[in-house]
C-alpha cells in the first residue's frame, strides 16, 4: 500500500500546523512573552488556534490512515481530506481573526466533526464487514 492519500494531507496539514507555530512564534517575539500568554488576548486567540489543531489533526489523520490501509475507497478519503483541510484552516482563521463565534470556528469545527464522524463510522463499518 503506497499511502498516496494519508501521505497528501497529512503534508498539507502539516504545512497548515507549521504556520500557526509561526504565527505563535511571531507574537512571542513581538511582545517578549516566552511562557504562557502574558494575560495578552492576540496571543491567546493564535495559541487556541495551534493547540485546537493539534487536539483534532492527529486523531482524524489516523482514521485516514486506517481507512486508506483497510478499504478502497478512494473518493471517499479524498473528499474527507478536503474537508478535514478547509475545516482546520477555516477554524483558525476564525480563532486568529474575530472573538467570541464567527462562521469561520462554527464552519470549521462542523467540518472537522463531519469528517471525524464519517471516518470513525466508515472504519467501524470496515470491521464489521470483514471480520463479522
Amino acid at each position: 500500500m503506497n499511502l498516496i492519500i494519508t501521505g497528501l494531507y497529512s503534508g498539507l496539514l502539516g504545512l497548515v500546523f507549521l504556520y500557526l507555530s509561526f504565527a505563535v512564534i511571531k507574537i512571542r517575539k513581538k511582545h517578549l512573552i516566552s511562557l504562557g500568554d502574558g494575560n495578552h488576548e492576540e496571543l491567546q486567540m493564535r495559541t487556541r488556534a495551534h493547540a485546537n489543531f493539534s487536539e483534532y489533526v492527529p486523531i482524524c489523520i489516523i482514521l485516514l490512515l486506517i481507512a486508506e490501509l483497510t478499504s478502497q475507497a478512494d473518493l471517499f478519503l479524498h473528499i474527507c481530506g478536503i474537508v478535514l483541510l478547509y475545516g482546520r484552516i477555516a477554524h483558525a482563521y476564525g480563532l486568529i481573526t474575530k472573538t467570541g463565534a464567527s462562521w469561520g470556528r462554527v464552519s470549521g469545527m462542523l467540518a472537522t466533526f463531519a469528517v471525524l464522524f464519517s471516518l470513525s463510522i466508515w472504519n467501524l463499518y470496515t470491521v464489521v464487514i470483514k471480520f463479522f
